[in-house]
C-alpha cells in the first residue's frame, strides 16, 4: 500500500470512500480474487484509526471470512426478561465476536502487500455518480473510478409518514474482576434486567475468561444519554449481577440508526455499502454479518466483469417485519422488553437467530411472530403497509 500525493494518476478502478469495517469487507474479497486483485484501488478516510475501539459481535454456522481472527465465540447464549432467563445452545449457530483491532491489523497487512493500493487522507464531498466514471473530491483535487463504493452518510435521511428513525446507541467497559465469576462457555444476549426509564435498554455480556468479560449496556431510543447515565446503569448492574470487585480496562462507545428508510443501495457509478447502502437491520441494529453478505454479493459480480448491483433486505419481507417492529417501539404500543421476551421465551433460541439473521423460511416466521401480542403489531402492520 502507499500513499497518493498530488500530481499521481487519478484515475483508479475502484475507490472507496470511508475505510472502515464495510470497506476492508469488500476490499479484503477483492484482493483475494485473481481477477480483481490486481485492479488500481483508493481507500479515502479522514484517517485510519477509526475501527480500532470497536467490538462485532455476530452469530454464522461454521467457517466464517474473518474466522482467523475470531477473539471468542459461543454456542451457548443466556436470555434474561422479566420473570423469565435461560440458557440455551445455539447450534448449528457459534455467537462470535471480533475485535476492531485485530480486524484492522489483519487488513492492514494484507493491503501492505498489494502497492496497487493507495491510501488518502482527506475529506470527500457527496459524491456524482451518473457519468461514464464516479467522481469524488477530496482536499480540493478531483478523483475518478469505474466504480466508488461509499460508505459515508454525506446528509441525515429526510423521513416521510411512518419512516422512524431510533438510535441503537451503547456503551461498554471491558473489565477484570477479582473473583472468578464468568462462564467462558456462554454469553448474554439480552439481559432486560435493568432500568427501562429511557426506553428498550438491556445488557449484554460477553465472557472472555473466568475474570474478564465485555459488559455492555444498550438502548433503542431516540435521544443519546449523557456518560454519567451510562455508566450509573453498568455500575448498578454490575453491583447487583457480577458481584464483584472489579478494574476497567477499556471503555468503547457508539450509536447506529436503526430506520426503516431505505438508504439508495446505488446511483450510476456509486454504490453505497455499509449503513449508507441499507445493510444495518433496522429492528436490532445487527450490521456486521449483514455487510459480509453483500461484500461477497458485489465480489462475485466484480469478479465475473458484472456491474455490481446490490440486492440488499431492503427489498424482502424482512425489511417490512423490521418495519413493523420498529413502528410499536417508536409508538410505544408495547414495551421492548415485552417484545422480546415473549420472542425468546416462546420459540427456540437458534430459531430466533435464524429469523432475525434473515434466514428463515415464511412458515418459520409464522411461527415464530404467531406468538406476539396480535393487535400491536397489527395496528403497526396496517400504518406500514398503507404509509
Amino acid at each position: 500500500m502507499k500513499r497518493n500525493e498530488p500530481g499521481n494518476n487519478r484515475r483508479y478502478d475502484y475507490i472507496f470512500t470511508g475505510a472502515g469495517c464495510a470497506a476492508m469487507s469488500l476490499l479484503m474479497r477483492l484482493l483475494q480474487h485473481p481477477d480483481t486483485s490486481s485492479k488500481r484501488i483508493l481507500l479515502l478516510d479522514k484517517d485510519n484509526t477509526g475501527m480500532r475501539n470497536k467490538t462485532w459481535c455476530f452469530w454464522e454456522k461454521g467457517t466464517g471470512f474473518f474466522e482467523s481472527i475470531i477473539h471468542r465465540q459461543y454456542k451457548q447464549l443466556w436470555y434474561h426478561g422479566n420473570g423469565y432467563s435461560k440458557c440455551s445452545n445455539i447450534l448449528p449457530y457459534h455467537y462470535k465476536m471480533i475485535r476492531g483491532e485485530d480486524f484492522y491489523h489483519h487488513c492492514m497487512e494484507a493491503i501492505a502487500t498489494h502497492p496497487n493500493v493507495e491510501w488518502l487522507n482527506g475529506e470527500a464531498l457527496p459524491i456524482d455518480g451518473d457519468g461514464e466514471e464516479a467522481v469524488v473530491q477530496v482536499n480540493g483535487d478531483t478523483y475518478f473510478a469505474s466504480y466508488i463504493f461509499n460508505s459515508i452518510i454525506f446528509q441525515p435521511p429526510v423521513l416521510k409518514k411512518h419512516e422512524h428513525m431510533l438510535l441503537q446507541h451503547f456503551k461498554g467497559w471491558s473489565m477484570e474482576t477479582e473473583e472468578p465469576v464468568f462462564d467462558p462457555s456462554a454469553a448474554t444476549l439480552m439481559d432486560f434486567r435493568v432500568s427501562q426509564e429511557y426506553g428498550t435498554a438491556f445488557v449484554y455480556v460477553m465472557p472472555l475468561s473466568q475474570r474478564q468479560a465485555l459488559v455492555e449496556y444498550t438502548l433503542f431510543t431516540a435521544e443519546l444519554l449523557t456518560s454519567e447515565q451510562y455508566e450509573a446503569v453498568l455500575k448498578q448492574y454490575i453491583q447487583e449481577h457480577i458481584k464483584s470487585a472489579y478494574t476497567v480496562l477499556n471503555k468503547e462507545e457508539g450509536k447506529i440508526p436503526m430506520t426503516n428508510y431505505r438508504w439508495p443501495e446505488s446511483k450510476g457509478k456509486l454504490i453505497n455499502i455499509g449503513t449508507a447502502g441499507g445493510q444495518t437491520k433496522s429492528s436490532s441494529g445487527y450490521t456486521f454479518q449483514f455487510i459480509q453478505q453483500h461484500a461477497e454479493l458485489l465480489s462475485r459480480q466484480l469478479a465475473r466483469g458484472e456491474e455490481p448491483r446490490p440486492q440488499g433486505y431492503q427489498h424482502t419481507r424482512f425489511h417490512f417485519y423490521d418495519a413493523v417492529l420498529l413502528e410499536v417501539l417508536v409508538k410505544q404500543y408495547l414495551p421492548g422488553e415485552t417484545i422480546f421476551t415473549r420472542l425468546f421465551s416462546k420459540n427456540k433460541l437458534s430459531g430466533v437467530l435464524q429469523f432475525l439473521g434473515n434466514q428463515s423460511s415464511l412458515s418459520d416466521e409464522i411461527r415464530i411472530i404467531s406468538v406476539l401480542p396480535k393487535w400491536p403489531f397489527l395496528k403497526a402492520a396496517l400504518n406500514q403497509v398503507f404509509r
